[in-house]
């Protein structure tokens, strides 16, 4: 009896293996993958309330300067924006989570575009108009780009990408997110009205 060359189980393997592969490969594939586990409800922002985040000594953690230069050559301090909800999103072309969590902050963004009280800022983290320019025309995102012209401040990125910060219209920082999230989610929308209306 000739034992099959081709069975479901040999090729179920095959087919996690070159699965792996390419997930392993290619930032674009991995990209794929967690944007749809961001669909089916994983990767919610962790945002709870609108209160202000504490410092260790129990003062109110009020946002640092930081100096951001937009593609256009706009630059502006963000301490200059009280009055607006910041949400500042750090992320990198060649990081797969930024990439997945991408469609999102743009869907957030054009709903939120005209809305004067709310600045979305796409910060690259690598500094490098030449690729985060091409890669939002590419992806047909209407965000604009950010470059950093000062130091981070403390607090804002422990090295992890993306993460975001999120900046009360007093100046306050109510909330910091690791990694990737999807930012249409209804609770996260009431969030930021939350913030908006206050």
């Amino acid at each position: 009896m000739k034992k099959k060359l081709i069975t479901w189980s040999n090729a179920t393997t095959v087919a996690l293996a070159l699965l792996m592969i390419v997930l392993f490969i290619s930032p674009q594939a991995k990209a794929l993958m967690i944007e749809g586990l961001m669909k089916v409800g994983f990767f919610k922002p962790s945002v709870e309330n609108t209160e202000p985040k504490k410092t260790t000594n129990g003062e109110v953690n009020l946002a640092p300067s930081l100096l951001l230069k937009r593609s256009d050559g706009k630059s502006f301090d963000i301490k200059d924006q009280k009055g607006k909800v910041l949400f500042i999103n750090f992320w990198a072309t060649w990081c797969p989570p930024c990439i997945a969590e991408m469609p999102s902050i743009n869907e957030m963004y054009s709903r939120y575009k005209n809305n004067p009280k709310v600045m979305i800022m796409e910060v690259d983290v690598d500094n490098d108009f030449s690729r985060s320019v091409p890669f939002m025309k590419k992806n047909k995102y209407q965000m604009p780009v950010y470059n950093t012209e000062s130091e981070l401040p403390e607090g804002f990125l422990s090295g992890a990408i993306p993460t975001t910060v999120i900046i009360d219209k007093t100046g306050t920082v109510v909330a910091r997110h690791e990694g990737g999230a999807d930012y249409t989610d209804k609770g996260f929308y009431k969030y930021l009205d939350g913030l908006i209306g206050k």
